[in-house]
């Protein structure tokens, strides 16, 4: 049997693992293993086994990944998510769903810290619902503020998925970061602009909020500054050659920190943030170690390569090539995690972009928009069931129901991105 179709075996056994509700990493594990002995020897696998979580858990750029999670987590319980949204709430005071557009505004500030999506879903699911459901907001405009809201943390730097797309592809962290700026504040926008046009469509679906003055306007805007002051610190770093991603991860992590403790955090608190940093983070962790594996087993068999040949070898443009494998994303975001169906197929579609001589940097924030939409779309969506686990009360059709505007918006922005790649990589 041929190299490349143990490869596609393995892929193939992947899925079926998948399907079974094997745990991603541990799937990714099995296959990585079992492949690679099958193409090479069992002896070569289980050298393979003692080095790669040595390799991966030793990593310099894959350490950024839990002081990310720290920063977000300390934010979190520090009570710095609950001020942000009073902030916001305030700025947006009087304007037709501007509790909702507080949210978005919340949730894409609080993703500039975070990292992560399920983790800006949470949170502010947390402030923001209670508050919306007590001031009249129809529970399906709510939720899908929420939902939608939260995607804003896998693209606005610092992201931990940009994060491990740059590590994956060898590109440059600080690239990736800069290209996600003008994507991340275009979700941003767009979501804001949703949230006009549902209420001017269905106008019952939200009540005014209380007008604000100019003056309270401004001193509300002492909430967001913690936030911008740790965002500003870890950009204007990094691009003033101060310190590398890797470091500027460390010091936005101390500096909220600090910040936490200022704003009266305990010890018990302080505990309870390592304790949740140190579970998300073995998660990925454990993630990456299977997808270190599985890459090697891909690599060994060649079938990345032959999958490459043959792309090349179609008699079609290449934007075609790339819009079948954002539509491969797109079907993949609706069953997996992002991170997890990051780690599974970069390692195989790079090789294709490469020979396409597509950006690999323009390349990466399509892709990662594209797991970005598969979050809020059925028939799974994480970050849909996390608001589902957050408030019971509320049914996954009235959550679905008041997505579904966010992805119209989601697929005009990806769009636009694919139309003008200028938008990504103007500031590289």
């Amino acid at each position: 049997m041929s190299s490349e179709m143990i490869g596609g075996i393995g892929l193939i056994g992947l899925l079926l693992l998948l399907v079974l509700r094997v745990p991603v990493a541990l799937a990714m594990l099995i296959v990585g293993v079992v492949g690679f002995a099958q193409v090479i020897s069992w002896g070569a696998a289980l050298s393979m086994v003692k080095s790669v979580p040595v390799d991966v858990l030793s990593s310099y750029s894959f350490s950024a990944i839990p002081m990310f999670i720290f920063m977000g987590v300390l934010a979190a319980h520090s009570g710095m998510a609950g001020m942000l949204f009073n902030s916001t709430r305030t700025i947006c005071g009087g304007w037709k769903g501007g509790m909702a557009i507080a949210t978005v505004g919340s949730c894409g500030v609080f993703s500039a810290i975070s990292g992560s999506s399920l983790a800006t879903a949470s949170t502010m699911t947390r402030v923001a619902l209670p508050e919306m459901e007590k001031h009249g907001y129809k529970r399906s405009l709510a939720t899908g503020t929420l939902a939608a809201g939260g995607t804003l943390g896998i693209m606005i730097p610092p992201s931990i998925a940009l994060l491990i797309y740059a590590v994956i592809t060898e590109q440059s962290v600080g690239d990736m970061f800069a290209a996600g700026i003008i994507p991340g504040l275009m979700g941003l926008l767009f979501y804001a602009l949703t949230v006009s046009v549902v209420m001017r469509i269905w106008p019952d679906m939200a009540v005014p909020g209380e007008p604000t003055s100019l003056g309270e306007k401004l001193r509300s805007l002492s909430g967001l500054l913690p936030f911008f002051t740790v965002f500003v610190i870890i950009i204007a770093g990094i691009y003033q050659g101060m310190f590398t991603p890797t470091e500027g991860a460390s010091v936005g992590a101390f500096a909220t920190l600090l910040y936490a403790l200022y704003k009266g955090m305990r010890l018990k608190g302080l505990w309870q943030s390592v304790q949740e940093t140190l579970a998300l983070s073995a998660v990925v962790f454990f993630m990456l170690v299977g997808a270190e594996t599985l890459g090697y087993f891909i690599s060994v068999s060649r079938i990345s390569f032959t999958i490459s040949a043959f792309l090349g070898g179609l008699d079609v443009p290449t934007m075609v090539i790339l819009l079948l494998i954002l539509l491969m994303y797109f079907v993949l975001g609706m069953f997996m995690d992002s991170i997890a169906m990051l780690v599974i197929t970069v390692p195989v579609v790079f090789p294709i972009i490469t020979m396409l001589g597509i950006d690999p940097i323009w390349f990466g924030i399509l892709t990662v928009l594209t797991v970005e939409l598969g979050l809020v779309t059925p028939p799974v969506g994480m970050n849909v069931f996390v608001i589902k686990a957050m408030a019971p009360h509320v049914t996954l059709g009235e959550i679905y129901r008041g997505v579904t505007p966010f992805i119209v918006a989601d697929l005009l922005r990806l769009v636009l991105l694919i139309a003008f790649p200028i938008l990504t990589l103007w500031m590289l």
